[in-house]
This record gives C-alpha cells, sequence and structure tokens, in this order.
C-alpha cells in the first residue's frame, strides 16, 4: 500500500512539474513572438544636464562646448524605452535578456537588465532599458563628428536621422532552470534630425 501511494505521489509531481516546463515554455515561445517597437526615450541628461524635458537658452551652448570640447568624459545616461505587445492568447514571460544597441553603426553599449517581465495576453507593457556610456570613450574609438551628431540627436539639435539597432537576447525560466536565447531578437528604429 506504502509503495503504491509513493508511486502515486512521484505520478502527480512528474505530472505538476510537466504542467510547469509546458507553461514556462508556451510563455517563453510567446515572448520571442512578441512585437517589440521603440516608445520614448526618458530622463535624459548629458555631463550631469538634464535634457528630458527640452534645452533651455542656457544649456545648448554648455552643451555644445562639451561635445566640441577635449573633456576626459562625457557622461551620457537615459532609459530607452520599448513597447512590447503580446499578440499571443496566452502570458508571454522573460526573467531578464542582454542587449547590445549600435547607433548608426556604432556599438554604442551593451548590458543587461535582470528583471521580470510577464505581459499578458493582448497586452503591451513598457520595457525600460537604463543606459549609461561616456561619449568621450565612444569617441577615442570612433569618429568625433560620429559620436557628435549621435548626441546631438539625442539631444534634439541634430540635423540628419540616427538609426537605432537594439538586440535583445532573453532569460526565461523553464521549470528552476534559467535558459537564455541562443539568438537575439531585433528591434531596429530612427529619431533625430531635421
Amino acid at each position: 500500500m506504502k509503495k503504491r501511494i509513493l508511486a502515486l505521489c512521484v505520478i502527480i509531481v512528474t505530472l505538476i512539474s510537466c504542467d510547469s516546463v509546458q507553461k514556462s515554455l508556451s510563455s517563453t515561445y510567446n515572448m520571442i513572438n512578441c512585437e517589440y517597437n521603440y516608445k520614448s526615450i526618458s530622463s535624459l541628461t548629458i555631463s550631469g544636464i538634464d535634457v528630458s524635458k527640452g534645452l533651455s537658452v542656457t544649456s545648448i551652448p554648455k552643451i555644445t562646448s562639451i561635445l566640441s570640447g577635449t573633456a576626459s568624459s562625457i557622461p551620457l545616461n537615459f532609459n530607452l524605452n520599448l513597447d512590447v505587445k503580446n499578440p499571443n492568447q496566452s502570458a508571454a514571460m522573460l526573467n531578464g535578456l542582454q542587449y547590445i544597441i549600435s547607433i548608426d553603426d556604432i556599438q554604442f553599449t551593451t548590458g543587461s537588465v535582470n528583471q521580470a517581465l510577464n505581459i499578458g495576453a493582448g497586452q503591451s507593457q513598457i520595457l525600460p532599458l537604463s543606459i549609461g556610456v561616456d561619449l568621450a570613450t565612444l569617441m577615442k574609438s570612433n569618429s568625433k563628428d560620429a559620436v557628435v551628431d549621435i548626441a546631438k540627436n539625442f539631444i534634439g539639435i541634430g540635423n540628419k536621422k540616427s538609426n537605432v539597432s537594439v538586440q535583445l537576447k532573453p532569460t526565461f525560466m523553464v521549470g528552476n532552470v534559467p535558459i537564455t536565447s541562443p539568438v537575439y531578437i531585433p528591434v531596429s528604429f530612427s529619431f533625430g534630425g531635421n
């Protein structure tokens, strides 16, 4: 009798575990098939100057002087907000992701987000990527003019568009095991310019 109860418990645990793994795989598949689009850039600062609400008359000469000068560090910080829409019939989930951001063919930054995202069927959610990069470092290994053009587009005074490529590599939980996608999910958009 104890052996039968033990066998029944093993079968129940196995069925529950299989159901859990099946749900994890379904939500993983759904996340890969979500629609990823650019939403906005927020909390933008350059060299400590807050330009997230636009430029003031006094900030334009300061920023252009910083960009054209020889500063050893020009920190640029912002949130890149992506709109993630789940067109599937069930939830889409991830437990974190790695990303690569390239702007005008310059690898701008890489990073990771260790935040779970759970999007219900037919719902949308904002995925914020907190970005921090030193423009002076980018200028050392790339064209200074190209980096300055990108910075001008961020702050709203650029005259030609920048093309952005974001590569997302999500991590999912299958059961209790974290699994990172072997491929990147691409997101492309343009910003800035007249």
